[in-house]
This record gives C-alpha cells, sequence and structure tokens, in this order.
C-alpha cells in the first residue's frame, strides 16, 4: 500500500465573504457560533422559527461589519428549507460553505407519559431537520470538492437522560446521520461531524431553578461549572478550519468531564 500522502481535491477557501448557515441561530450556542463566523467576516445565513433572529442578524452585522441575513422559518418543513437555500444561493456567489445543524427542541416527560404529540416534535426538529437542511446543500458542497457539515448534538444522546427519551433518541441519531454520510462525501473534501454539548450556560439552562444547578447538574460536571457558548463555538469554527480537514465522522465531546466513553 503506498504511503504518499495525495494531494488534496480542493484548496481551503478562505471562509470570508463565503456564506454560511446556522439554524436555531436567534440565541444561545447558535448565536454563538454566528458570532464566531461573524470574525472571520463570512456572509451568514441565520435560521430560526424564533422572530428574535431578526435582532440577532442585526446585532451581529452592527457589531462585526459583515453580512448577516435570516429567515424565520421552520426546519422541520422542507418547502420552507428548499425555498431559504433556493433564495440565498441566488444572492450569494457560490452558495454554502458551512452548515451547522443547532435547531433542537426539548419536550421532557418521563416515556410513560410521552405522548406521540410531544415525540414527533421532538425527533423533526431535532434529526429531521439535519436530513431537511443537508439535503439541500451537500450536493453543490460535493460538486464544488470543499464543505463543512456539523451537527449540534448533546451529551444526552450519548449517555441518555431520565425523561428524555425522545431528545436523546434524536440526538443519537444525528451521530448515525454524520458518519454515514461523511463515509460518501469523504473522497470530495467535504467533512461532516457531530459536536455534543454537556450543559452550556444558555437561557435555556439557566432557567433551571438554581438549587437544581447546584445541587444536581454542577457536581456531576468535573470542572465544576457550566461550559459557555463561546466554547462551543470555537469548536465548530475548528471543525469549519483547514486544520480540521482531516477529522470527519467524529463525535466530539465538550463536557467539562460529564461523560467520558
Amino acid at each position: 500500500m503506498s504511503t504518499d500522502i495525495p494531494k488534496p481535491t480542493a484548496i481551503f477557501p478562505d471562509l470570508a465573504g463565503k456564506t454560511v448557515l446556522v439554524t436555531g441561530a436567534s440565541r444561545g450556542i447558535g448565536r454563538a457560533i454566528a458570532e464566531e463566523f461573524a470574525k472571520q467576516k463570512s456572509h451568514l445565513m441565520l435560521v430560526d422559527i424564533n422572530e428574535q433572529v431578526r435582532e440577532t442578524a442585526a446585532a451581529i452585522a452592527s457589531t462585526f461589519g459583515t453580512k448577516a441575513d435570516f429567515r424565520v422559518a421552520s426546519v422541520t418543513d422542507s418547502a420552507q428549507v428548499k425555498q431559504v437555500v433556493e433564495e440565498t444561493v441566488e444572492s450569494s456567489e457560490n452558495g454554502f460553505y458551512v452548515l451547522v445543524n443547532n435547531a433542537g427542541i426539548t419536550r421532557d416527560s418521563t416515556f410513560k407519559k410521552m405522548d406521540r404529540v410531544n415525540w414527533d416534535a421532538v425527533m423533526k426538529t431535532n434529526l429531521d431537520s439535519c436530513f431537511n437542511m443537508t439535503k439541500q446543500v451537500c450536493d453543490s458542497m460535493v460538486d464544488r470538492n470543499w464543505g463543512r457539515i456539523i451537527n449540534i448534538s448533546s451529551v444526552n444522546g450519548q449517555k441518555g437522560a431520565f425523561g428524555q427519551v425522545n431528545y436523546s433518541a434524536a440526538k443519537a441519531g444525528m451521530h448515525g446521520f454524520t458518519k454515514a454520510l461523511a463515509l460518501e462525501v469523504a473522497r470530495k473534501s467535504v467533512t461532516v461531524n457531530t459536536i455534543s454539548p454537556g450543559y452550556i450556560g444558555t437561557k435555556m439552562v439557566m432557567a433551571i431553578p438554581k438549587d437544581v444547578l447546584d445541587s444536581k447538574i454542577i457536581p456531576q460536571i468535573p470542572m465544576g461549572r457550566l461550559g459557555k457558548p463561546e466554547e462551543v463555538a470555537g469548536l465548530v469554527a475548528y471543525l469549519a478550519s483547514e486544520e480540521a480537514a482531516f477529522v470527519t465522522g467524529a463525535n466530539i465531546a465538550i463536557n467539562g468531564g460529564q461523560h467520558m466513553f
């Protein structure tokens, strides 16, 4: 077997001016990811069902001096997703270079009490959305011989969580999606990876009563603190970089040591 390292099929593009699509981008981890790419002067397309994405896009454009468009759309609706992508491609030079599938919701209850409505809502938002978004951008990345698809999962997709059968199943499904797709597109210099955050200090997590955080959650984390959205965003930026060109099909944990595997 030859040990010669083949030349890459494409030269890493400077992401300045290149379009990056982030879902679930109105706040929390999604907003931090968008801001990280804004620092690189990427052109952003922020997608969220929450109207707050309008304010987020405006604030990012003003703060970082880069283009930040937005769409209020549901990632569970394949027709809406198709429209968003087509409109963005028409207004950009070369389509999407990076896709970050970050949209997600929780509808927690024990399995005994869980109904089909809350099962379907979580599966559609957290897992079906990966198919909907990736389906619309993957072919163009393959044709270009360069692309980055980064899926934001969860520590609970790795270890499970009481009262989160739906959420854990959806987030675990993202790992399988990542690994299989990575195999299909690797030779075209398109990488597909998953990031699995633990408890991050987002608005949703900080809404947990302080006594619960202090007595039940923080003690499970060896580092003794919540993660920061910016720390997750930094990992996303790495996976989108040239330095990560040989990383694909991976699931990278960022949980302060809460779960090691």
